[in-house]
């Protein structure tokens, strides 16, 4: 603007015809320093819009770079958010599994529940039915052993002897000792006294009680010298204390049936004894 000014200025003057050439260098100074300031104005303004655009150019990539960096986060937000939902999905789903299998054991506790209820009344109702019949049985035997102990009572000796000796055949000890206690009780002067006492030790022998047979066959021994249960009753007493592991007494024993009894059987069996003994 100043520039135009001074040119217009100078063409008033030089129209005007009065100014002077030191006017016009002053002038002409003026217009150069006008023109060498317009100069560096728009070398500076070139410079401005150069570094904006350039500053706008590095923000726009800025932006760009922050926009696609947004997007790729949008983006993976989304995925994200996808799988959230597929796992929210299998969780629902592993939950009514679950909710499923949690249910299925209890409906299975109550089904057994019930059966076992059902096997445990039936079990009861067995239970009864066999207690009746126990007490029946009970019944049964309890007559049945009065009935027994009468006929005992009203047995002659040698019926309650013969008895001991058929239970004893059979394998019923206890029974025959029953019957040969009962005898002695009974007939304790009978001449079958000493058989009953011997075969009382032999059902002890037999069950292996050797102690108490050792004793009965003691009695038939001490009581009754010179019976023939006696030999019998030595050599017995001499097995049961050989089965004790008292070789000594039974030794003892043996020498001495053989010495009193020398033509019995069992002096004979005995002195087979004494040689395995030795």
């Amino acid at each position: 603007m100043k520039c135009l000014k001074g040119a217009t200025l100078l063409v008033m003057l030089v129209l005007a015809g009065c100014a002077t050439r030191t006017d016009l260098e002053v002038v002409q100074r003026d217009n150069d320093e006008l023109k060498s300031r317009l100069f560096r104005i728009e070398k500076d303004l070139g410079g401005v819009k150069t570094e904006a655009r350039e500053s706008i150019e590095s923000t726009l990539r800025d932006f760009q770079k922050e926009r696609e960096g947004a997007r790729k986060g949008l983006a993976d937000l989304q995925a994200s958010m996808e799988g959230l939902k597929v796992d929210q999905q299998v969780l629902a789903g592993k939950l009514d599994d679950l909710s499923l299998a949690t249910r299925k054991p209890a409906d299975d506790v109550a089904l057994l529940k019930e059966d076992l209820e059902r096997r445990l009344t039936a079990l009861d109702e067995r239970l009864a039915k066999a207690e009746k019949g126990l007490d029946a049985l009970q019944k049964k035997v309890s007559d049945t052993d009065a009935s027994r102990a009468k006929e005992a009572e009203k047995a002659s000796p040698e019926t309650l002897y013969q008895k001991g000796l058929e239970a004893y055949r059979g394998g019923n000890f206890p029974v025959a000792r029953e019957a040969f206690t009962k005898f002695l009780e009974q007939n304790p002067k009978h001449e079958l006294v000493s058989n009953a006492r011997y075969w009382t030790g032999e059902t002890y022998y037999s069950e292996k009680k050797y102690e108490q047979a050792i004793l009965e066959f003691q009695e038939v021994i001490k009581n009754f010298p010179g019976k023939e249960k006696v030999p019998a009753a030595m050599f017995k007493q001499a097995m049961a204390f050989h089965e004790i592991g008292d070789k000594k007494s039974a030794r003892f024993v043996l020498k001495k049936l053989v010495e009193e009894y020398p033509a019995s059987e069992e002096a004979k069996r005995a002195k087979e004894r004494l040689k395995e003994m030795k």
